[in-house]
C-alpha cells in the first residue's frame, strides 16, 4: 500500500482524502467532499478502498456531536496501520539504537539525545516568527513542527478564561502526526524532550495532555496566552475541556500524568 500519490488513475485522490483525515483529524464523508471538492460519491468510493486496505477505519461520532434527524454520519479515522505508510523517520533500528544508549550510558543519556534531537523547535522558532510576527506562538509552533512531518493545527480554547480584548486565553497545538511515535512508546524521552523545548522557546508552562505514542489519537499541548500567565489566573483543564477523549490504553494507565514543562532548564531549576 503505497501513498505517495505517484501510481496512476485514483491513487493520488485516495492519497489526498488519507492526508486529509491525517492532517485535519476524523472526518466525515461530508467534510471530504467539501474540503477536497469531489464529489461525496468520489469520497465515498476511495474511502470504501481505503477501508479496505485497513489504512481507515469508521467510527460512530461522539455523543456531544450536534445531532439533526436520521441516523448520524460516521466518522472516518486514520488507523495505526495508514500512519505507518507517512514516513516514518525511526525503525526497530532506532529502537535497538536507543537502547543501546540507554544501557551504556542510562536515562540522562537518552535524555540527552532527545534534546538535540529537537533542537529544531528553537532554531526554527526565532526563524518563523521573525518572518510572520503576526503569527501566535501556538501558530508558529505549528509550522515548525510541520515542517519536520508533525502535521500540526492550533485549537482555541476560548472556555478557558475569556479574555477581554478577544484573544483566547489559551491554545492547544495539535499534532496530528509523530514520526517518532514508535520509538516514543518505549522512550518517553523524546516527548519529554518536546514538551520541554516549547516551554522552553516561550518562556511559559506548558502542559501536554496527550500523546499519539501512549494510544491517544492526537499529540495535543495546552499553551497559555502569556498575559494570562503573568495574571495568574490560568487554571487546569477539566475533561470536558481536554479535545481528545482519553484512550483505552490511558484509562487502563490512571497513574500516567501529563507532561508539564515550566520553560525553565535545568541548571535555571536548581
Amino acid at each position: 500500500m503505497e501513498f505517495d500519490g505517484t501510481v496512476q488513475g485514483d491513487q493520488p485522490t485516495r492519497e489526498r482524502v488519507v492526508r486529509s483525515i491525517l492532517v485535519n483529524g476524523p472526518s466525515t464523508a461530508a467534510d471530504l467532499a467539501e474540503r477536497l471538492e469531489l464529489t461525496p460519491a468520489a469520497v465515498r468510493r476511495h474511502l470504501d478502498h481505503r477501508l479496505s486496505e485497513g489504512a481507515l477505519e469508521a467510527r460512530d461520532p461522539r455523543p456531544t456531536a450536534t445531532r439533526g434527524r436520521g441516523r448520524p454520519a460516521k466518522v472516518f479515522a486514520i488507523t495505526e496501520a495508514g500512519r505507518d505508510h507517512f514516513d516514518q523517520q525511526y525503525d526497530d533500528l532506532a529502537v535497538q539504537a536507543l537502547r543501546y544508549l540507554a544501557e551504556t550510558g542510562g536515562d540522562e543519556a537518552v535524555l540527552e539525545f532527545a534534546r538535540r534531537r529537537v533542537a529544531f523547535v528553537e532554531r526554527d522558532y526565532a526563524a518563523v516568527t521573525a518572518a510572520d510576527p503576526e503569527l501566535t506562538p501556538a501558530e508558529a509552533l505549528a509550522r515548525v513542527f510541520s515542517s519536520e512531518g508533525y502535521a500540526a493545527s492550533v485549537r482555541s480554547l476560548p472556555l478557558l478564561n475569556s479574555r477581554v480584548d478577544g484573544l483566547a486565553a489559551a491554545e492547544q497545538l495539535c499534532q496530528q502526526h509523530c514520526p517518532v511515535s514508535h520509538v516514543a512508546h518505549e522512550f518517553p524521552q523524546l516527548c519529554e524532550a518536546e514538551t520541554e523545548a516549547i516551554g522552553k522557546v516561550l518562556g511559559r508552562h506548558v502542559q501536554r495532555l496527550a500523546t499519539i505514542a501512549h494510544g491517544d489519537g492526537v499529540c495535543t499541548t495546552c499553551i497559555p496566552h502569556r498575559s494570562v500567565v503573568e495574571e495568574g489566573t490560568v487554571r487546569p483543564l477539566v475533561p470536558e475541556e481536554v479535545a481528545q477523549r482519553p484512550s483505552r490504553r490511558a484509562r487502563n494507565h490512571p497513574a500516567r500524568r501529563p507532561l508539564v514543562s515550566t520553560g525553565l532548564t535545568d541548571e535555571e531549576k536548581r
